[in-house]
């Protein structure tokens, strides 16, 4: 482990600020004996190349002090990269291919440590653009893992996550923590992750002519100069688990149960549609679906598969349809839109789709801001937050950040709170007037110190 030393200013009286003190390269403790490379699928191409963080507060681990608590994270950091080794790679575009690949060379993972000046009781947790961005969350492009680690005044931690996105996908991510928490824990693993990237075309390639409605081949300028500029305000929410459950049975009627986040979907598209322009005849909602366990089959289970598997569903309605509909009419308009994609035939025409417009950026229109105003859900329901425990503590917050300043559409990421008593935590980027109408809502409660009862 190589250490870095970086200083900053002294902080401004009444402002939060961080003081970053050190940065470390951690190693697999086993490397592998030879270099070698890992070619990204072709789902792992249309996922893209931007980092997600996954971030964790601790009121006070059960260690003596900052510096070992530190110490043994990493520590347990390098003998998980021993089973994770693309982590500690480095990701480079291939000259041949002009297409990006993970050099498997153990580079090594990024550690940052950085004192904050304010207790977590005084942070805001609900405006995360205040809070997050070059403070509790620092992104290095030159490590496609990196964590940033902070102390409070008050004893707490705070623990970052950074992956770039052709890592993998939430269920990687989650993977790769509960690996790391387990590891800590001495315990045995209970994943043994598959790295073989295994989900290739068909020869010859074939797909729904569907597909070129839903996804396009773009340009980085196009990515740049995205319509939807407005949508950059990121918000924390709590859900308490009654609100939960009641939209469930509002969305379950005629002996048809609806999911959570079927129930949660529909109530939100409501609250949607009397935020954007009136000129605008229709409108969108996305969800993204994980194909594992609709492409891994008996003996050839995906569970464990490391690397993307996503893709995205989305709904259309008339906004004066939606207006008269009831919640578990939404809920119905839901619950089709993402069935469309619940199915191995849909990712292997996904897989071909990409491979017929190979090499080069790929997205779905309205990623790219191409189709108005649309929201993107996300469910993290199997992500783990309770079980995010090095051997120091539960964590009092689980939840998911991006530090990217633009992006097409909306976005909901819900996942269990920290409670575990069914409450949601939900982050999202929003456009100002959804943002404005959910802070009103009775359901979407701004996340507070007393939220997380410190």
């Amino acid at each position: 482990m190589s250490d870095i030393l970086r200083e900053v200013g002294s902080p401004e009286y009444g402002k939060f600020e961080v003081k970053f003190s050190r940065k470390s390269i951690v190693k697999a403790a086993n490397p592998l004996p030879e270099p070698f490379s890992i070619t990204l699928s072709n789902l792992d191409l249309l996922s893209g190349r931007f980092p997600v963080t996954y971030l964790y507060f601790y009121l006070r681990p059960k260690l003596g002090n900052y510096k070992a608590f530190v110490e043994a994270l990493k520590s347990s950091l390098a003998q998980v990269l021993n089973y994770y080794y693309p982590f500690a790679g480095q990701i480079v575009q291939n000259p041949k291919t002009s297409e990006p690949e993970i050099i498997c060379d153990n580079n090594g993972a990024l550690v940052i440590e950085a004192h904050a000046y304010t207790p977590l009781k005084n942070l805001d947790f609900y405006n995360l653009n205040e809070t997050l961005q070059e403070k509790i969350v620092s992104v290095q492009p030159d490590f496609p893992l990196q964590i940033q680690v902070t102390d409070y005044p008050c004893g707490g931690i705070s623990i970052a996550f950074t992956f770039d996105h052709a890592l993998g996908d939430a269920t990687s991510f989650g993977k790769f923590i509960s690996s790391w928490c387990e590891i800590a824990q001495n315990k045995p693993l209970s994943c043994q992750p598959d790295h073989t990237r295994h989900l290739c075309a068909r020869s010859p390639p074939k797909y729904e002519p569907s597909l070129d409605q839903t996804f396009i081949k773009c340009t980085m300028e196009e990515i740049q100069n995205m319509p939807m500029k407005h949508i950059s305000l990121k918000r924390l929410y709590h859900i308490n688990a009654s609100s939960i459950n009641m939209l469930q049975r509002l969305a379950s009627v005629g002996g048809t149960k609806r999911t959570k986040i079927e129930a949660f979907s529909a109530y939100v598209w409501r609250i949607m549609i009397g935020t954007i322009d009136q000129s605008h005849e229709k409108c969108k909602m996305g969800w993204l679906v994980d194909g594992r366990e609709r492409m891994g089959t008996g003996k050839n289970t995906m569970s464990n598969y490391i690397g993307n598997v996503l893709s995205l569903a989305f709904g259309e309605a008339s906004i004066q349809e939606l207006k008269k509909a009831s919640i578990s009419d939404t809920a119905n308009i839901v619950h089709e839109a993402i069935s469309k994609v619940k199915n191995e035939a849909h990712f292997l025409d996904l897989i071909d789709w990409v491979e017929c417009h190979r090499p080069g950026l790929m997205l779905a229109k309205a990623v790219l801001g191409q189709e108005g105003p649309v929201l993107v859900v996300s469910s993290g329901r199997r992500f783990p937050v309770t079980e995010v425990d090095f051997g120091f503590g539960t964590p009092l917050l689980g939840t998911v950040y991006t530090s990217i300043e633009k992006i097409g559409v909306g976005y909901m990421n819900q996942r269990p709170s920290a409670k575990g008593d069914g409450s949601w935590t939900v982050s999202a980027i929003l456009w100002p007037e959804l943002a404005s109408a959910l802070k009103d809502d009775p359901i979407f409660q701004p996340m507070s110190a007393a939220n997380l009862q410190l």
